[in-house]
């Protein structure tokens, strides 16, 4: 078989699934669903979301600065879907999805409290870059759901809580764990170090 050439696009699937939340007041809460999202940089931790600008979030966004990734999992979903296809103008997403916005430490942008792990965002520059302007932000708190953190290690399980993400139209959740990052160089590391025991081992028979 070979390869087919398709028109410029976007290809790079799968992506994360998150519904953000903005607005600095109870009656302009609105929660948007984005899968053009991601990091862009660990120290200062900068992560950007891509929104067209006729999506109702994007004037609540340019005017505050401020909103909060929700990672979000298999039990959210039908609300994560839901407030990507209904709009804010006409619903209050919070109330007709059951979910409860909480408080963020260092945004006024709410969280979703049933959400497992929750990234407080002020945004630093926007681009324009065609169907969509790019926030370009600066990850100022996280805030986790305890029930996913080992305390004697400090490592966080996201997996534990069933995260989805978004690929050609369609939500899936993740497949079985292949890896941690660095296995493939432990891998060698541990078979050298097999082979330098059983020589040691031959050499003193």
């Amino acid at each position: 078989m070979g390869k087919v050439t398709w028109r410029p696009g976007n290809m790079i699937y799968p992506l994360p699934a998150v519904m953000v939340s903005c607005g600095e007041t109870e009656e302009e809460y609105n929660i948007i669903t984005i899968a053009w999202t991601g990091t862009i940089c660990s120290d200062p931790p900068m992560c950007y979301i891509s929104v067209r600008p006729n999506r109702h979030s994007y004037d609540i966004l340019k005017r505050t600065k401020e909103y909060v990734i929700n990672i979000t999992t298999q039990e959210l979903a039908k609300a994560t879907d839901w407030c990507g296809v209904r709009s804010g103008r006409k619903y209050n997403k919070f109330s007709e999805m059951s979910l409860t916005p909480g408080k963020a430490q260092k945004v006024n942008a709410p969280i979703i409290e049933e959400a497992p792990l929750h990234l407080e965002c002020k945004v630093k520059e926007i681009v324009p870059l065609g169907t969509h302007d790019m926030f370009i932000s600066e990850i100022v708190n996280v805030q986790a759901d305890e029930r996913y953190l080992d305390e004697e290690t400090g490592t966080f399980h996201l997996d534990q809580a069933n995260p989805i993400c978004y690929s050609h139209g369609q939500y899936h959740s993740l497949g079985k764990k292949l890896g941690k990052f660095g296995f493939s160089v432990e891998k060698k590391k541990r078979k050298k170090k097999r082979c330098k025991i059983l020589s040691t081992r031959k050499k003193k028979k």
